[in-house]
């Protein structure tokens, strides 16, 4: 930001801010003879002078919670970043990271005009230093037998009466997901014939597929490669990580995003299928 900038930011008149930078209190950098001033390090600076009446609250613990991804997995395991995988679906990771009961949480919710995880984290309006960064681009589509004995090859051939399609929880993105694709497709969810009990995680669902607990579900390619099982590809949908700004340089997260630029992640997302890793570490909404 620049002097006038930070200025407004921070609600002073601008020679308090040059008074500021004479007393060396705030963090600033001279560059072609212009001061910038970083916001990050702006807002850290605030941090450290906030008063607190009682005891400033505790740093969430090291859990990475919200939806279930076999990269993320994979990453969280072989980083040694130390973050325990709590995945209960998009909606719970956001819950615990406003309860900060989760450090950070990976997301794939699709707004209703298509865009994703934006609308989303603004919905957190309790939390206000939220930053968005992209994992991965995803393919989304119908996990089905090997072979596709059914012959299910778009979404209207899930109104057939005799599909069972295994579901998400309430809350997970991809029960988001489909539920806009039915839409889109001029579908009601009501329409097609859901399978109890929700599958929690997408591993579930490829399993019940692979029981014949259900014909079908939707699910990454992923997925569908590790059980080989057949797969009709839809959508492709944005899978972030959201978390409070400062928690971004705690260790873990630090950890877990060094790790993501190594060789060997490349090599195992393009092994697992499906995955477009070009965007990762891109920061698609700082909600500050």
């Amino acid at each position: 930001m620049t002097t006038a900038e930070v200025a407004e930011y921070l609600r002073l008149k601008q020679r308090k801010i040059y008074e500021l930078v004479r007393r060396k209190e705030i963090p600033c950098a001279r560059m072609t003879g212009k001061l910038l001033f970083p916001r990050r390090m702006i807002d850290l600076w605030i941090e450290r002078h906030v008063e607190y009446a009682g005891p400033p609250p505790a740093d969430a613990p090291p859990v990475f919670a919200g939806s279930h991804d076999p990269l993320v997995e994979w990453a969280l395991r072989e980083s040694g970043c130390g973050l325990a995988l709590l995945t209960a679906g998009s909606a719970d990771g956001l819950a615990r990271l406003a309860e900060r009961k989760a450090l950070l949480a990976g997301i794939h919710m699709i707004g209703l005009d298509g865009t994703y995880n934006v609308s989303a984290v603004h919905s957190l309006r309790s939390v206000g230093d939220l930053v968005l960064i992209e994992w991965a681009r995803r393919e989304q589509g119908l996990v089905v037998a090997p072979g596709n004995p059914r012959g299910i090859r778009k979404l209207a051939d899930l109104a057939r009466k005799k599909v069972r399609v295994a579901r998400r929880q309430e809350g997970a993105g991809a029960h988001i997901l489909l539920a806009y694709l039915l839409k889109s497709a001029g579908i009601a969810l009501d329409e097609i014939n859901l399978a109890d009990p929700a599958c929690l995680t997408e591993t579930d669902l490829a399993l019940a597929v692979l029981d014949r607990k259900a014909d079908c579900g939707l699910a990454i390619r992923a997925v569908a490669k590790r059980f080989g099982l057949s797969f009709v590809p839809l959508h492709v949908e944005r899978f972030d990580l959201v978390m409070r700004c400062r928690d971004f340089f705690r260790q873990p997260v630090q950890a877990l995003f060094r790790f993501a630029r190594r060789p060997e992640f490349l090599d195992r997302a393009n092994e697992f299928g499906g995955y477009d890793v070009s965007g990762l570490g891109e920061v698609r909404c700082d909600d500050r």
